[in-house]
């Protein structure tokens, strides 16, 4: 697709930082001598096809099967390079994507991917046994039990009650939404008690009782009801509750039914929705007469200590609530503009979206990756502890909670099937013919949806009485130091962690020199820079893609060997101090389904001294290749053979790690000079970055200069990495900038150029990262520049109508003026209504088979062979060629036809548009 106009970057400058950056990539121009008719076969694969009218043509993918309405963004991908995310139709099965949005490259390989796996790859497992099986899941061997099980009830008993409020307005969405809870609240406590919110993630918002109905509309049409998923925690509410905790579950149907036009899929509005809850219970707490009836009954509220438990892409709101919390955002796009009046003290994020990959460093947070998790699938969750680090100042601790087993729906009771109110199902996909070894219901490791669930209100409870309480008992079940809490037994529950007390950290940034193994690349294009090849079967939650095709600062130290004793050597850009720290911790992971590997850990000071500290044994996951399960286990070395060496622990040069198994793989993610203990957090004073979108009219003549809006607010300066995509080929130019309020840190000048040609939306999109000492909330954003020119006519015209057998019968697709973008246009083959109708062996099989999808048996009319055909007209094109390649035989025939009408988009011939007639004799 070419497209309608040029846009052109042409810097991207942080002050004097960017100021050279050179003229980036603009979308292409059809050539000036192009030809005026073209010839040309769409190619696009079954179940694709464009379709709509003028301005609104989009690209759409029907799956032969419903796609129930989850939290992981549905993507379409033409290869490696990203499309951009469809809209779900009313059918569940039908997706949209707008040909704004999807440049002008060819349309080849095109895919569609939802949370890291394939939609559109066969349902029968073929694909799977083609690529063989990994070696034989069994469950890890059990954890020693901690000194203390947060997963046992409390003493007190507790009250549950609900209320409903005025439903608010948030911008960008038309509808407002619903303020509804369910509160449980222990009875007989003295003095005010923390409170912890849950917010539940996009499921279908409403079902029709006693059916199996359940759609993405809101408000609910007559005839439905809202499905109650924030009813779907009462089990972890009454665990907290009987520990003295104030919950309360609040419902999200009204963001969940149009968060699908929302560029960060709904994050900003879910955080805006936590917040004006956070509000009421703090005016509440303040005037408690004003208060519903089951908040007055419950304990006051102590808004100084707050836990936020989010699943799914709840788990992204209520991380973006904790950043609004701290760092107020631009009062245009936030649904609540008064000040934090609560402290957030920790977040659960349970099976967790992150599309911005921006977690909050200063805010200790707990992530619960599930195993077998069929939703959010690669487990992108992983982000929220990897991407804090060197952030800010490293003493939250961020927990990632990996429970074997567990599916992404069963935490929630209202997506279980046989405890939901609506229907519901288990997530994860099965295949009837090759079951998963490691997820498919029966196997050793798969839980049942009661054991998961209370493996999970086990784990929330850790976080609460760790983070919110300060009891550094339960440590040990959250940061890595292999305990275990029976009370989530027959779970198998690991855990690792980054922050608290570690410090000095090997580090595979671009600074970090290896030897003897290599740096690899958590996301690049190039399978010698990747960390995982292409072929692997499975997938590491530490490498989920982001929004560009390849990223600096993600990645591993890998290590690949075929007998042992070959060391490979991690030397950061400074020596490194590890004084005052226990032991050296390190997160490691080998292919799934292994066990035994042993590596050997040394480490070298600035003078030269080599100290070996001890030896490690890493295990893989049970594992598939339908799971994420590439994953780091956390394991230490103490340091005390370094001490008695006499090495200069203030002065690291580097770490070195020898395998001692025959042969194998391993990635190193990390290392950390470890102490135990969990320190006091205080958030730093940092700068915030949003960016915004500006839409503008693209004109008809001459050029005008825009800027993308990039608004930097708070306190502070950090670093972040801006990277301006591509549209045509969705490749990333990247940028470190220097941040802080005040100054203009961005610069992204963009050129629009007008024309009077039909084209479709065209922008540049533009992403950031916080790298150091920053924090990002609205991390997408561009320049959109609207197509203001009708679309041409289209015509049918014969060409040649009448041949003998064995010619080709030719039709004319006409424009009435070239259009700056590929035009698509059905035609569709109807009945013959008088003589003889062409039949499917009239005509060439390979050219039937190319527009059928199939060759129909046995013989058909041509018009019940389902040939309604879509043809391109390229860029700068005024026609295109229609074709029917007959066929001669030797049997003799009356005089055959057949008609063509120019169609819309649901296959119904244009208005006003002739039926056209070919014609076939037999050949003389």
């Amino acid at each position: 697709m070419i497209r309608a106009r040029r846009i052109g970057v042409t810097a991207v400058a942080a002050l004097a930082a960017l100021a050279a950056t050179p003229q980036l990539a603009q979308a292409r121009q059809p050539s000036e001598t192009a030809p005026s008719t073209v010839s040309f076969d769409s190619g696009l694969p079954p179940g694709w096809r464009i379709d709509g009218e003028g301005a609104t043509r989009g690209l759409v993918w029907r799956s032969p099967r419903p796609v129930p309405m989850g939290d992981a963004r549905v993507e379409f991908r033409a290869g490696d390079r990203p499309l951009g995310a469809p809209r779900a139709e009313h059918d569940g099965r039908t997706f949209r994507l707008p040909l704004d949005a999807v440049g002008d490259a060819p349309l080849k390989d095109l895919h569609v991917l939802s949370g890291g796996r394939r939609l559109d790859a066969p349902a029968d497992g073929t694909a799977r046994r083609e690529r063989g099986a990994l070696s034989a899941a069994k469950p890890p061997a059990a954890l020693p039990a901690n000194s203390v099980d947060p997963g046992r009830p409390g003493a007190y008993r507790t009250v549950t009650g609900e209320y409903g409020l005025a439903p608010v307005k948030l911008p960008g969405f038309a509808e407002p939404v619903e303020m509804r809870a369910v509160v449980v609240a222990p009875r007989g406590t003295t003095g005010r008690r923390p409170l912890a919110l849950f917010l539940h993630g996009r499921h279908g918002t409403c079902y029709k009782p006693g059916g199996d109905d359940v759609t993405g509309d809101w408000p609910c049409p007559a005839g439905t009801k809202a499905i109650p998923s924030h009813r779907g925690y009462l089990k972890d509410q009454r665990l907290l509750a009987s520990q003295g905790y104030v919950t309360v579950s609040i419902s999200a149907n009204g963001i969940n039914g149009q968060d699908w036009a929302a560029e960060d899929g709904g994050a900003q509005a879910r955080s805006s929705l936590v917040r004006q809850h956070l509000a009421r219970w703090a005016d509440w707490a303040a005037r408690p007469r004003t208060a519903p009836a089951v908040v007055r009954t419950a304990p006051k509220a102590d808004l100084s200590r707050v836990l936020l438990v989010g699943h799914s892409r709840g788990g992204e709101g209520v991380n973006r609530a904790a950043m609004d919390s701290l760092y107020p955002p631009p009062a245009a796009q936030d649904g609540y503009r008064g000040r934090a009046r609560w402290t957030i003290r920790g977040t659960v994020l349970v099976g967790p979206t992150v599309f911005g990959q921006n977690p909050v460093a200063d805010v200790p947070s707990a992530t619960i990756l599930p195993g077998c998790d069929g939703d959010v699938s690669d487990l992108q969750g992983e982000v929220y502890v990897d991407g804090t680090r060197g952030v800010s100042r490293g003493t939250a601790l961020h927990s990632a909670v990996y429970v074997v087993g567990a599916n992404h729906n069963f935490f929630n009771s209202e997506w279980t099937p046989g405890l939901s109110e609506a229907p519901a199902s288990d997530d994860f996909w099965d295949d009837a013919e090759q079951p998963d070894p490691v997820c498919s219901a029966g196997t050793r490791t798969r839980l049942t949806p009661d054991r998961q669930h209370q493996a999970g209100a086990t784990y929330i409870a850790a976080a609460a009485r760790l983070f919110v309480a300060g009891d550094d008992r339960v440590r040990p079940l959250l940061d890595g130091s292999g305990r275990r809490a029976p009370s989530a037994d027959p779970a198998t529950v690991l855990t690792h962690a980054v922050g608290a007390r570690r410090t000095a950290g090997f580090l595979p940034d671009g600074g970090v020199k290896v030897t003897g193994g290599r740096l690899c690349a958590a996301v690049d294009p190039d399978p010698a820079k990747a960390c995982l090849p292409t072929d692997t079967k499975g997938s590491s939650p530490h490498f989920a893609r982001w929004e560009t095709d390849r990223e600096a600062g993600r990645g591993a130290v890998a290590l690949d060997w075929t007998a042992p004793g070959t060391a490979t050597r991690v030397r950061p850009a400074a020596p490194l101090s590890l004084t005052g720290a226990r032991s050296l911790a390190l997160r490691l992971f080998v292919p799934p389904n292994t066990t035994g590997t042993a590596l050997d850990v040394a480490v070298t000071d600035a003078a030269g001294r080599r100290a070996p500290l001890g030896r490690v044994t890493v295990d893989g996951l049970p594992g598939s290749e339908r799971t994420a399960s590439y994953w780091a286990r956390e394991v230490r070395v103490p340091l005390t053979a370094a001490t008695r060496a006499g090495l200069d622990l203030r002065h690291v040069k580097s770490l070195e790690l020898t395998p001692r198994s025959a042969s194998g793989q391993a990635w190193l993610m990390d290392a950390w000079g470890w102490t135990p203990g969990t320190p006091a957090v205080r958030a730093a004073a940092l700068p915030r970055v949003d960016i915004g979108r500006l839409t503008v009219e693209e004109g008809d003549s001459g050029a005008r200069t825009y800027r993308i809006p990039v608004r930097v607010s708070g306190h502070g300066s950090g670093t972040v990495r801006f990277s301006v995509l591509d549209p045509d080929t969705g490749e990333a130019v990247d940028r470190l900038v220097a941040v802080r309020p005040g100054a203009t840190a961005v610069d992204v000048p963009v050129e629009v150029k007008g024309d009077t040609r039909f084209g479709y939306d065209e922008g540049y999109d533009l992403v950031a990262k916080a790298v150091r000492g920053a924090v990002i909330g609205s991390h997408r954003g561009g320049v959109t520049a609207r197509n203001d020119d009708p679309a041409p006519e289209v015509t049918l015209t014969p060409v040649t109508d009448r041949v003998s057998e064995g010619g080709t019968l030719t039709w004319r697709i006409g424009l009435s003026a070239p259009a700056e973008v590929e035009i698509w246009q059905p035609v569709r083959v109807v009945a013959v209504t008088e003589g003889a109708e062409l039949s499917t062996r009239d005509v060439d099989p390979a050219w039937l088979l190319d527009r059928a999808g199939a060759l129909p048996d046995p013989e058909r009319p041509l018009s019940e062979a389902d040939l309604w055909v879509w043809t391109g007209l390229p860029a700068g094109a005024t026609g295109a060629d229609f074709t029917v390649v007959t066929v001669a035989d030797q049997v003799a025939e009356p005089v055959e036809s057949v008609r063509l009408t120019l169609t819309g988009d649901e296959a119904e011939p244009l208005p006003g548009r002739p039926v056209l007639t070919g014609t076939v004799t037999d050949a003389p």
